[in-house]
C-alpha cells in the first residue's frame, strides 16, 4: 500500500530477502547507517532504530519530501543498500549466499538486468500518529535484540546497532538519533530550506 502523505512520522520494517541473515552475513551494518545519513541531509530524523541480523526496523520522521513519494524513498533506500551489501558480500567470497540471492530474482527483473534480490520486494510501515504509539513501537524495536527467539545480548542497551542506549541511558550510539519528543517542535510540513 502506498504512503499517500510526504511527511510524518513512521515506523518502516525492510526484511532481507527469505529472511536471510544478510546484515551480519555482509557485515552490512553500516550501509544501513550510510543510508541513515542520507535521509538526515535531506531533512528526515531518524528516532528509533535496530539493526537485526536479517531485518531492520526503523522510525523515521519524513520531512516534507516535496513530492517525491516516502514509498521512492524507501524504495531507492532499499536499493543504495543492496549494491553495497552484495559488494560486501562478493569481497567476503560468500558465493553460495550470492548465488542463492541470484535465484530469488524474477525473470522480468532479470530482463532489466537485476542480479540479486537482497531485500524482500514489499515492506511494513505505520503511521505514528501519537506519543504513546511511538513508545509502544520504540519499545518494540529495542527488545527486539532480547527475545527468546535472537538472544543477541542481555539487555536492549547492550546492543551495539539500536538506539536504545540513547532512550535507556542518554548516550548516543553508533549513529545519533533525534529523540522523538524534539519531532514535538519540527514541522514536518515545512520543506527543508538549503542553507548552504
Amino acid at each position: 500500500k502506498e504512503i499517500d502523505v510526504y511527511s510524518g512520522v513512521f515506523f518502516i520494517t525492510l526484511t532481507c530477502c527469505r529472511w536471510l541473515p544478510i546484515f551480519a552475513e555482509s557485515n552490512g551494518y553500516d550501509a544501513v547507517y550510510k543510508w541513515f545519513e542520507y535521509l538526515k541531509k535531506n531533512g528526515h530524523y531518524i528516532c528509533g532504530y535496530v539493526i537485526m541480523p536479517n531485518h531492520l526496523h526503523v522510525l523515521i520522521a519524513f520531512r516534507n519530501t516535496q513530492g517525491q513519494s516516502i514509498n521512492s524513498i524507501i524504495g531507492n533506500g532499499k536499493r543504495f543498500m543492496a549494491y553495497d551489501l552484495v559488494k560486501r558480500l562478493k569481497d567476503l567470497q560468500k558465493e553460495e549466499l550470492l548465488s542463492m540471492l541470484g535465484s530469488f530474482v524474477d525473470k522480468k527483473e532479470k530482463l532489466k538486468g537485476k542480479l540479486h534480490e537482497v531485500f524482500e520486494p514489499s515492506f511494513d510501515w505505520k503511521d505514528c500518529f501519537s506519543e504513546k504509539f511511538i513508545e509502544q513501537k520504540l519499545n518494540y524495536i529495542h527488545e527486539n535484540p532480547c527475545r527468546e527467539k535472537w538472544n543477541l545480548v542481555e539487555q536492549p542497551e547492550d546492543y551495539v546497532h539500536s538506539s536504545a542506549g540513547f532512550y535507556l541511558t542518554e548516550k548516543q550510539g553508533l549513529w545519533s538519533v533525534t529523540s522523538y519528543m524534539d519531532i514535538d517542535d519540527v514541522d514536518l510540513t515545512k520543506p527543508l530550506i538549503d542553507e548552504s
